[in-house]
């Protein structure tokens, strides 16, 4: 029986969703053509990851608009610039410029351990002499979704095979292509990602930190 694109893309999406990434089609997202950042997502873990400090609706649209603002033009220097948020976090000037800047951080690392605790026979054991304490890890606040059917509308109409969003930024983009065709390479699905779709629909890959190629092998 023939392995297709379409099992491939199914089987892979299964995988992500036994680990705890639930599956949207792309159709159900409320958004505008050209926009490829889930917006709902964004202001939902800003407002909750933030609540504590009484991050505003005004401040959450600000991050909003900043990520926005950068050029897909310059790709390289306006994902550079992203990354770089993503992976440091940024100030936020309050609405109130009476309050101290807010240090916000765009993925909630703080229950990494609890997501991903491994089991004794996975990692090698270090033992302390006495019992060692640790604070109660407590789930993150980040909201994941596996995406496909997501059409963006740039230079040209896209349909990438599946992206991954963390949070509303679509970080990771898969290409799927089936080992069964013959025509069908790695290298294809390479000038896929890299050439077409970064000339067709740049304001994704302003926001994506990886690209995921597979011939289901």
């Amino acid at each position: 029986m023939k392995f297709t694109e379409a099992q491939l893309e199914s089987a892979i999406i299964e995988l992500l969703e036994a680990e705890g990434y639930p599956h949207v089609l792309g159709e159900a997202i409320e958004r505008q053509p050209q926009e490829v950042l889930i917006k709902a997502d964004l202001r939902a873990f800003l407002a909750k990851q933030y609540a504590a400090d009484h991050i505003t609706p005004q401040e959450i649209e600000a991050v909003i608009n900043q990520l926005e603002a950068y050029s897909a033009a310059d790709l390289y220097e306006s994902n550079k610039a992203i990354m770089k948020l993503v992976c440091d976090g940024f100030l936020l000037k309050r609405e109130d410029h009476t309050q101290k800047d807010l240090y916000i951080q765009l993925i909630d690392t703080s229950g990494l351990v609890a997501f991903r605790e491994p089991t004794p026979d996975q990692v090698p054991t270090i033992v302390a002499e006495d019992a060692a304490t640790y604070a109660s890890d407590s789930k993150s606040n980040n909201l994941f979704k596996i995406v496909n059917q997501l059409e963006i509308t740039g230079y040209e109409k896209r349909i990438p095979d599946g992206i991954l969003y963390i949070n509303g930024l679509p970080l990771v983009v898969f290409e799927f292509k089936s080992a069964i065709r013959e025509e069908a390479t790695i290298h294809d699905a390479y000038v896929q990602l890299t050439t077409r779709y970064k000339r067709d629909i740049p304001e994704l890959f302003k926001y994506n930190a990886f690209c995921v190629i597979s011939d289901g092998v």
